[in-house]
This record gives C-alpha cells, sequence and structure tokens, in this order.
C-alpha cells in the first residue's frame, strides 16, 4: 500500500447524478443515469483514522460516478470539526462522536453517521523485539504516565515470559493534534484507571505527562518507526503499513486479545441493538472474551440541512451507497463493517438531510 502523508487531499471525480435516489438504489440495472452539465465540488476534513478506507471509496464511488470531485482533508477529528462548524467544509469526519457543546454552536443540526470500526493499537519499536507483546491497562496508563520508564520494568515483563526485554528508556510517543485517535486511547485509559481519569482524563487533545508529538496517524507511525525504544498508539492500518509491531491487550475479561477485525467485531455486537438514536457511543473496554478493548465506531458528520441541492443528492446517495456496498471493501484494509442493525437504522437517518 502506498505510505500516507498528511496532510491528504482525496479528490474523487464522479460522471452521473440520479434522477432517483431510491430508484437507483433498489433497482440499479433498470435506473437510467442523467449527465450533469456541471461538475460538482464537495469539500469534506477531518480524521485520519478511516483514511484508508474513506480513500479506498471515493475512488470506487469515482468508477460509478466521474463528474463529481469530493476534496477530503485528512487533518485529525478536532480539525475536521473544526472546519465543519465553521462551514468551511461541506461535512467532516471525527473518530469521537462531537459533544454537546459542540452540537449546540452549530448552525444547523449534526448528524452522525458511523461508517466503520477500528482497533487503536499500541505500537513499539524496541531493540531485538519483534513479537507481539502482551500489555494490561494499568502497564499502558503507567507507561504514559511516565512511571514506567524501561523496556525490561518488572510490570512489563511479568505479562511477557521469555522475551529477552532489554534495559533500554521507553519513548512515549503521541499525537500532537486534537485527535478522535487520542480520544479512543485516553478514553480506553480512562476506564481502566482511575489515576488516568483523574489526572489526564480523556479528550481528542489532552495534556500529556510525557512524550514527544506526532501529527497525524501518519506522524505518529512515523515517530515510532525512526525512535529506538518508542511506543504509541495509532490505527490497526498504520502499523501494519508501516510494519510495526503491535501488541495484545488484555479486555475487561481478562483475556490478552489482538487488535483485529474479529476482535473489533466482537467489542461492537454488544452495543449493535442498545445504540442510542444518535449514535453517540463509546465501545472501549467493552464486555466479552473475544472483545477487543481499545476499539470505536468512526463517524462523518452531516449537517441537516444543505441548500445546494445538487450537493444534497449526492451526499445522501454517497451514504447509501457507503451503507449498502462500501461496507464490503472495509475488511480489506483491517476495518470491521458496520452491525446490520446499524446500518439499518441509519438508512433511515437519511431522510433527515434536507
Amino acid at each position: 500500500m502506498k505510505k500516507l502523508s498528511n496532510p491528504v487531499i482525496i479528490i474523487v471525480s464522479a460522471a452521473l447524478v440520479l434522477t432517483s435516489l431510491v430508484a437507483f438504489h433498489s433497482s440499479p440495472s433498470s435506473a437510467a443515469p442523467v449527465p450533469i452539465p456541471d461538475q460538482i465540488m464537495l469539500t469534506a476534513a477531518g480524521a485520519t483514522f478511516p483514511y484508508p478506507i474513506y480513500s479506498k471509496w471515493f475512488s470506487d464511488y469515482n468508477k460509478i460516478h466521474s463528474d463529481i470531485q469530493i476534496n477530503y482533508q485528512s487533518i485529525g477529528s478536532g480539525a475536521g470539526i473544526r472546519q465543519l462548524l465553521s462551514g468551511t467544509v461541506d461535512f467532516g469526519a471525527s473518530d469521537v462522536p462531537m459533544n454537546d457543546e459542540q452540537l449546540g454552536q452549530a448552525k444547523i443540526k449534526i448528524l452522525h453517521f458511523p461508517t466503520v470500526l477500528g482497533a487503536v493499537v499500541p505500537t513499539y519499536n524496541i531493540s531485538g523485539i519483534s513479537q507481539e507483546l502482551n500489555f494490561t491497562g494499568e502497564v499502558l496508563t503507567d507507561i504514559f504516565l511516565g512511571k514506567i520508564t524501561k523496556w525490561n520494568d518488572p510490570e512489563i515483563a511479568k505479562y511477557n515470559r521469555g522475551a529477552d526485554l532489554p534495559a533500554q528508556d521507553i519513548v512515549v510517543v503521541h499525537r500532537s493534534d486534537g485527535s478522535g485517535t487520542s480520544y479512543v486511547w485516553t478514553d480506553y485509559l480512562s476506564k481502566v484507571s482511575t489515576e488516568w481519569a483523574s489526572k489526564v482524563g480523556r479528550n481528542p487533545s489532552v495534556n500529556w505527562p510525557v512524550g514527544l508529538g506526532g501529527k497525524g496517524n501518519e506522524g505518529v507511525a512515523g515517530l515510532i518507526k525512526q525512535t529506538p525504544g518508542a511506543i504509541g498508539y495509532v490505527e490497526l492500518i498504520y502499523a501494519v503499513q508501516n510494519q510495526i509491531p503491535y501488541g495484545h491487550v488484555r479486555n475487561a475479561a481478562g483475556a490478552f486479545v489482538k487488535g483485529d477485525l474479529a476482535g473489533v467485531t466482537a467489542a461492537a455486537a454488544g452495543y449493535a441493538k442498545t445504540m442510542p438514536e444518535d449514535f453517540r457511543i463509546s465501545i472501549t473496554n467493552a464486555p466479552g472474551k473475544a472483545a477487543y478493548p481499545i476499539a470505536s465506531f468512526t463517524y462523518l458528520l452531516i449537517p441537516t440541512k444543505i441548500e445546494d441541492a445538487k450537493k444534497r443528492d449526492v451526499i445522501k446517495d454517497f451514504l447509501i451507497w457507503m451503507l449498502r456496498d462500501g461496507q464490503k471493501g472495509a475488511p480489506s484494509l483491517l476495518y470491521a463493517q458496520l452491525p446490520k442493525e446499524v446500518v439499518a437504522r441509519e438508512l433511515k437517518q437519511i431522510s433527515q438531510i434536507q
């Protein structure tokens, strides 16, 4: 896979808009597309966590519609929300749901559309170690609080018997920008550690006790790869792409689980039928022996009122395509598909976009 850069701009073109979205999706073979006389430009910005799958989706959608351009800036969830609230983009993207204060600042009601699920994994660069290490929430918390400073610390060693851990300094790497990935990470640490919850808390941007900052998942992955002794957190695909080892994390049931499709799917399973109406939910430290504990939905943030009718119809059509056809491409990039119950509810929510 091509190495990602930050910010990333995706430009996708598409050729046709349909006279009837419902007719198109219920009977795609019989719907007659109508050519668009002028090219339609959409702009969006936000999370780096889902960039690989969004890039694929925009490319695949381009193969169906060639005269629509979607410019997506992969600049982080916090910046994406700010641009959405300022009205400089048509829609935003975030790994963390907008909070009540942010929603209150919006001039137009904003809808959350979950797109896929992903895993945030602890990644590391340790001399002579390429195996997958085990981490508990307590160990990760103490590392990120600066209380565990050597890789051969007894608290790390006791969960990794047989690993020849060096007496190497630990270098913590975290995000420097407002990040949904950071929110997922700090949300998990806050659930497993009262000390973290009281001293640092959960937020897209926190006052990190120790460490170096990298911009975007790409920046963190790059710093870890070039820094001996480093440990950080990235969305799974960035660890795989950069060939950085990543560890298993002990879940709420006491099992060490790898961040993969099965673990993420298991984390979401318990919430599929009980998600709140607005889809804003945290699934970190989920119950279940197979559940990976640092998992999350990621969202597109769509205004309920879009004045430009052509843009409105394109956005609604893309959402329908993403929920029905786009999901099939998620596993190839190590994202989990949405539960069917969630997809059904999102399809109904699209009607609120006017």
